[in-house]
């Protein structure tokens, strides 16, 4: 009799352990998910923090381009609103979903206003635009590695979540879905090129 219940209690120890194990698991898979993200978040916020500057060096040449100005800056807007309230829920499949759509916009309209710059000799000549140009090319291969690198770390969390029996401790202590940052089109998400040779 004593036999059993030193079996049982060993049982029981064994299944707590594996329990705290499993849950101290899922929680640092979510850390590094959520740490992964603030790393995207620095980037954008390098990224948004260009714009202006860009605006600014193309407003003297684009006057009679005034609606692809507006729509950057409308677009760098909702892209910096988006990322906003995407900080406070990384992983979550509806902020991913905003955020992603918000920077494909922020995209196009960045290569809307590179196609009508190629229009401007002086300006594709302007070593502003130049330096510009290769500091937003830099920030979009940057926001590229640390969006592969959010991807990975939620795929690691997902993987613990939804593998048996990790998955009935996740499902106790409501760890919920983590969504990857994906994009609609992600061949416009190549950083806007410009040729600024002198022709």
């Amino acid at each position: 009799m004593v036999w059993v219940l030193v079996g049982a209690g060993v049982v029981v120890v064994l299944l707590l352990v594996s329990l705290v194990v499993m849950y101290n698991g899922l929680v640092r898979a979510r850390h590094a998910y959520q740490n992964a993200y603030a790393q995207i978040d620095v980037q954008l916020s390098r990224r948004h923090d260009l714009i202006p500057n860009l605006v600014e060096v193309v407003k003297g040449y684009l006057k009679h381009e005034q609606n692809t100005l507006a729509a950057v800056v409308n677009a760098r807007g909702a892209a910096i609103q988006a990322r906003s309230a995407a900080v406070g829920l990384p992983g979550d499949p509806r902020a991913m979903a905003a955020l992603a759509g918000a920077e494909n916009a922020l995209t196009g309209s960045l290569g809307q206003l590179f196609l009508v710059s190629e229009n401007y000799p002086e300006l594709k000549a302007s070593q502003n635009m130049h330096q510009l140009s290769e500091e937003l090319t830099s920030a979009e291969n940057r926001v590229a590695f640390a969006r592969q690198a959010f991807n990975d770390a939620v795929m690691t969390y997902r993987n613990k979540r939804d593998t048996f029996p990790s998955n009935l401790v996740a499902g106790m202590f409501s760890f919920g879905d983590a969504a990857y940052l994906e994009l609609d089109e992600p061949h416009k998400r190549a950083a806007p090129q410009i040729s600024l040779d002198n022709q």
